[in-house]
């Protein structure tokens, strides 16, 4: 696999340029701090794309050609270049200094830090597949697995543990992230999502099955003393029902939506109790 890495695109680029959003006013294909960088002859990154991508590299690599270190362009997105949102943007240009790389090499390692957390359990066809398609969205990937044999052919960002007792792993997820539970045993299966419903802070517990699958651990829950309240916060089957492809690639994508939803709606929750909206007011 390729490295696509911020620092191997610096270090064969001998000039770039940071093309930065700096203000947005009205609807735009990407937020204020969006940035891409521009070489001669590549790429890293996006600022949205359509026109005013092209407008925007184009200017980049005629300040490389010039030496112009700074500029600016204030690009209205209507159809006066063939966009249709209906804002403006207002998008910095720099060279790449050693300095900037640096500072933008320190911002990409924060912003990795806050990324969600996602623990898939199995490097199975599913879980494999699921690593696959997770590594290119905004997450931070650990694949746990017993079997040696399996831990191949995952993607270069994904962490991968063996260990005996996966089980145990579980609480090494950090808060607000996810635990998805795709072994080769029910068994095991069960012992994960058991240590994962216990805790109450965590987006997103998924376990690959079915309805007889989830009324099966259900009743093992009850035996072991949990409480049934517990299976609610249970995705069981993960991809839910509406695709009946039981293809692993497809189960993945199924799956990345269930999660973006997921780590979605647990920011507003957490928004929400900070900012402390009072009771019965309408905050629309």
């Amino acid at each position: 696999m390729p490295d696509t890495s911020l620092s191997n695109f610096l270090a064969r680029s001998s000039a770039a340029i940071l093309v930065e959003i700096e203000a947005v006013k009205g609807s735009s294909p990407r937020e204020a701090g969006t940035f891409m960088l521009v070489s001669q002859d590549a790429l890293w990154a996006t600022i949205g794309g359509g026109q005013f991508e092209y407008m925007a590299m184009d200017h980049a690599r005629a300040m490389l050609r010039s030496g112009t270190a700074e500029d600016r362009m204030d690009i209205p997105l209507g159809p006066e270049i063939g966009q249709c949102c209906g804002g403006r943007t207002l998008i910095r240009f720099q060279r790449v200094t050693k300095e900037i790389g640096v500072a933008l090499e320190t911002r990409l390692k924060g912003e990795a830090e806050q990324q969600p957390a996602v623990f898939i359990f199995g490097a199975g066809h599913v879980g494999k597949a699921l690593a696959e398609a997770l590594s290119l969205l905004p997450l931070t990937l650990t694949v746990v697995e017993t079997r040696e044999t399996e831990l191949h052919d995952l993607p270069a960002d994904a962490t991968s543990v063996l260990t005996p007792m996966p089980e145990a792993l579980v609480a090494k997820i950090p808060a607000n992230g996810a635990a998805i539970i795709v072994t080769h045993d029910h068994a095991l299966d069960f012992l994960i999502a058991k240590e994962a419903l216990a805790r109450d802070d965590l987006a997103y517990v998924g376990m690959i099955g079915s309805k007889t699958k989830r009324a099966t651990f259900s009743h093992w829950l009850e035996r072991e003393g949990e409480p049934p309240s517990r299976l609610a916060k249970l995705t069981l089957p993960i991809g839910g029902n509406s695709v009946r492809d039981k293809r692993p690639a497809v189960i993945a994508a199924l799956v990345a939506a269930e999660l973006l939803q997921a780590f979605s709606a647990a920011e507003i929750r957490r928004n929400e109790n900070r900012h402390g909206h009072p009771q019965g007011q309408d905050h629309a």
